[in-house]
């Protein structure tokens, strides 16, 4: 059972709109925390933030980090500030580094100078597994990274080591989460860069194939959303000072190839339309500046935060189907 790890503080989440913010505030206001949410909707939903926008614990602003006094106004107050708010996607920012680089470096340097102007003391930011870029060893471990395969890449990197950079010179408390591919409810299933987890949903609701880019064999740390809120409520509330001005893996540390993954939602969505069992993918070029492999170590995070994942692929899978399948169909 999900247990409540963050109470009664005031919260900022940026990107709250979004996949992952959105399903953060949910937790953190059933939590009787105060809840801020800054987004300017550009990839988020508001439909995400409905059940919270009348709620006297919770207040959306529409607003941009790229523009410093959003920012400044949106940390008044604030206890901890969850920063997810970014522009996702690789093939997006090798399709537009410009904007890519606008929102992920200047709205993040932005938001931890509002954050240290407003004397926030915890700032728990959305890092990234990208940021392993060419290295090939498995599994990944927070020490050791490659070479940047992105533009999305580079700017994720950035964020660390602002982050660093921040918490030395200015006494801030940084904590970096680097995301393995996190999936489940209100992940947007449509537009160009959307995930491969919701897209494939969608599609097979649709009885539609979906398209696999390579053979399939490519593996992934597929990570359910209810590890990452966990993993963002301890990074928030830890008192180890080893946390502190560092970063994490958050997975769970188990590798699924794409082909496993497409055949075990074949079966789940099945379970709700016979049909759809009939259903094959079908297989395209590979994506540029994809990486082959990605599998997480979360020695450190289990050590040094107390990150205990409680879902594993198969349990997560069954879960966001239901909710996919109840609010797609």
């Amino acid at each position: 059972m999900d247990r409540a790890i963050l109470t009664n503080k005031k919260v900022l989440v940026t990107g709250g709109a979004g996949f992952i913010g959105s399903n953060i505030i949910e937790k953190l206001i059933a939590q009787n925390n105060y809840v801020v949410c800054l987004d300017n909707l550009a990839t988020g939903k508001i439909k995400n933030l409905k059940p919270f926008l009348n709620l006297p614990d919770f207040k959306f602003i529409n607003g941009d980090i790229r523009d410093l006094e959003t920012c400044k106004a949106a940390c008044e107050g604030i206890d901890i500030v969850l920063h997810q708010a970014a522009l996702g996607s690789v093939p997006r920012s090798i399709n537009d580094p410009i904007t890519t680089n606008q929102v992920n470096i200047d709205g993040f340097v932005n938001m931890l100078t509002a954050a240290r102007d407003n004397k926030v003391k915890r700032f728990v930011y959305a890092a990234s597994s990208s940021t392993y870029g060419d290295s090939t060893e498995l599994p990944k471990y927070e020490d050791k990274i490659g070479k940047p395969l992105s533009p999305y890449a580079i700017t994720k990197y950035v964020n660390e080591l602002y982050a660093k950079v921040f918490g030395d010179l200015y006494g801030m408390e940084t904590i970096g989460l680097r995301y393995f591919n996190v999936f489940g409810k209100n992940q947007d299933p449509d537009g160009a860069y959307a995930a491969v987890f919701p897209k494939f949903i969608k599609m097979m609701i649709k009885h539609e194939a979906p398209l696999i880019h390579g053979d399939g064999t490519q593996s992934r740390d597929f990570t359910y959303i209810a590890n990452v809120i966990q993993a963002n409520e301890l990074a928030a509330t830890t008192t180890n000072p080893s946390a502190i001005n560092t970063v994490f893996n958050v997975a769970f540390g188990e590798s699924n190839s794409l082909n496993d993954l497409t055949k075990e939602l074949t079966e789940a969505l099945s379970t709700f339309d016979p049909e759809i069992a009939k259903i094959k993918p079908v297989y395209g070029p590979v994506r540029t500046g994809d990486i082959k492999d990605s599998l997480a170590s979360v020695d450190k995070a289990k050590k040094i935060l107390g990150y205990n994942p409680l879902y594993n692929v198969h349990q997560g899978i069954k879960l966001a189907v239901r909710w996919y399948y109840e609010n797609l169909k």
